[in-house]
């Protein structure tokens, strides 16, 4: 079990709820927010049995293995900022996984975040009235995965060869959620934006296809645009804009 003592020793301000197991950070942290918790309140796991993905799907909750927590945030975003929190979150959420363990991450829009191209953490954000929640699940210390995700999911111990301290990824995540939600808050959305498509190898001149449930479409990315949405030249020299989909590299 994690050391909740020496995480909250470091985050003084802000309101710990942990479980041994829960069903859904997420559904516990909607349940919080809407009953006026702080801003900044989190929820975490040790396991959850019921984890939540994009669509509906489950996320791999191995007990004791990965950090999975769910962030109310009450800044004053403004109501159609949500994509770009996104983008947000996994910015701090590679920069905490950086400092926590050296690995560098790569970013695939718009809530996924690679090593060596399989997936390591997620984000997953959902309003609950004014408030955000912020859902992070990130792969720590596993050391195998279901045969069905093997050939995509990854964790950190796998691409490092050791076992790292979720005291402490949690501790910079955290930060690292709060310093780049202050400087969407304060700056904007173009920082974000600009730092998004630095960080990410799909936004720019990547050859995808996208998968849109009823259609399947196929191009090269040509950046984000306003909202955070990301942009597609297709093969028929139309430009589309992707709110939502699954998107992945062409073989």
């Amino acid at each position: 079990m994690i050391d909740i003592g020496r995480v909250r020793s470091q985050l003084p301000d802000h309101e710990i709820y942990w479980h041994p197991t829960i069903g859904s950070t997420m559904t516990e942290a909607s349940r919080l927010a809407a009953a006026g918790c702080e801003s900044g309140t989190i929820v975490g796991a040790d396991e959850q049995t019921a984890g939540q993905g994009r669509y509906g799907r489950v996320w791999h909750s191995e007990p004791g293995a990965g950090l999975y927590v769910s962030i109310v945030l009450r800044n004053p975003f403004p109501a159609d900022a949500l994509p770009v929190v996104t983008l947000a979150l996994g910015l701090a959420t590679s920069e905490a996984i950086l400092k926590a363990t050296d690995v560098s991450c790569d970013l695939r829009w718009p809530n996924d975040v690679l090593i060596q191209s399989r997936k390591c953490a997620g984000i997953l954000t959902q309003l609950e009235g004014s408030a955000i929640i912020a859902g992070i699940g990130i792969n720590v210390n596993h050391a195998a995965f279901p045969d069905e995700l093997t050939a995509i999911a990854t964790s950190l111990r796998m691409a490092t060869g050791r076992e790292h301290s979720r005291e402490r990824l949690l501790v910079e995540l955290v930060s690292s959620v709060t310093n780049f939600c202050s400087l969407l808050e304060q700056q904007g959305r173009e920082p974000i934006l600009e730092m998004f498509s630095r960080a990410s190898s799909f936004v720019y001149g990547r050859r995808v296809y996208v998968d849109q449930g009823d259609a399947m479409l196929q191009g090269t990315t040509a950046g984000l645009d306003p909202s955070g949405f990301l942009v597609l030249r297709g093969d028929d020299g139309k430009q589309n804009v992707i709110i939502a989909g699954g998107v992945r590299p062409c073989s």
